[in-house]
């Protein structure tokens, strides 16, 4: 793995999971090294449906979660995101938007000139992850 040796991006994804699915960051890890061959989890940050944030990979090193902007960002992944008819959907829980606020907090302060936003924002990303707008989220939580 490769050390990230600077952060000009957060990017907020969500894990692609049904709202019933109380996953965390072992179950992803598995996924991204047994099902994908990766040598760790993609994501630095995984927020469970109780709003529990564990660790993913090293915070120090490039993550595997978005493409061209891997060595550059810090990946945050909110378990949930898909909806019954398996469309994008913004099933996470408040508790998952509490903790999201608490990680951002502390990873602004860390990298207090990277830029926050949605994977879907991204350039040519063709999914809707991470199921919800994270800049218009985030005008929200300034404005109350």
């Amino acid at each position: 793995m490769k050390p990230r040796n600077k952060t000009t991006h957060i990017v907020i994804h969500c894990a692609d999971t049904y709202e019933t699915m109380d996953i965390g960051a072992s179950d992803i890890r598995k996924w991204h090294v047994d099902e994908r061959g990766w040598s760790d989890i993609g994501y630095h940050k995984v927020i469970r449906r109780d709003g529990t944030i564990e660790d993913g990979r090293d915070m120090n090193v490039s993550g595997a979660h978005a493409a061209g902007y891997n060595a550059v960002s810090v990946g945050v992944c909110l378990v949930g995101g898909r909806g019954k008819n398996n469309e994008a959907e913004n099933n996470f829980t408040p508790q998952q938007f509490e903790s999201l606020t608490e990680v951002l907090e502390e990873l602004r302060g860390l990298y207090p000139d990277a830029e926050v936003l949605g994977h879907r924002d991204l350039p040519d990303v063709q999914k809707e992850c991470p199921a919800f707008d994270v800049r218009g989220w985030m005008d929200e939580q300034k404005a109350a």
